[in-house]
């Protein structure tokens, strides 16, 4: 990474370092929407989720909208907050996952501060939602705490 010949305004990212970080999101995209391709195995998607809010410097919530046999249809981020938090409503939230038709889906968001440990409030929002999803029949799969290269998984610690 050359910060030495960064404009200001690219947060000591060189453009070309930018440009590789781009190409390194579109593929894992692609990856991601391929056909036939699944999400069984999650580096893909924690890869993909890093390098699009590890760097954010406003609390963002994404959802990735799933089919049946886990393909992607969708990526939204649907709320953006502050520094520190985010509101979210859980009718957006099921509006857009019947908008794409989804079966599932994985939600996402960082926390800018660094640190991928998910709040109390991460933890009742996330049971809100999940609750909101169920109504219309899908499922919530993951809520995943993005936090600089750490990666919380309510899932893998039984919240789901």
């Amino acid at each position: 990474m050359n910060i030495t010949t960064c404009p200001p305004d690219c947060g000591g990212i060189s453009p070309a370092a930018q440009r590789t970080i781009r190409y390194a999101m579109t593929l894992l995209e692609r990856q991601l929407r391929e056909p036939g391709a699944s999400f069984t195995s999650s580096h893909a998607v924690r890869d993909w989720l890093r390098l699009h809010l590890a760097p954010l410097e406003r609390e963002a919530l994404s959802v990735l909208w799933l089919d049946n046999q886990h393909r992607l249809i969708a990526f939204d981020t649907l709320f953006l907050g502050t520094i520190n938090s985010i509101t979210v409503h859980p009718r957006e939230v099921v509006k857009a996952g019947l908008h794409h038709n989804a079966a599932a889906a994985l939600l996402a968001h960082n926390h800018p501060s660094g640190e991928a440990e998910p709040s109390l409030a991460d933890q009742r929002i996330t049971e809100r939602l999940k609750q909101a999803l169920d109504l219309v029949d899908i499922r919530l799969l993951d809520h995943l705490v993005v936090g600089g290269m750490d990666i919380a998984s309510f899932a893998e610690r039984g919240w789901l």
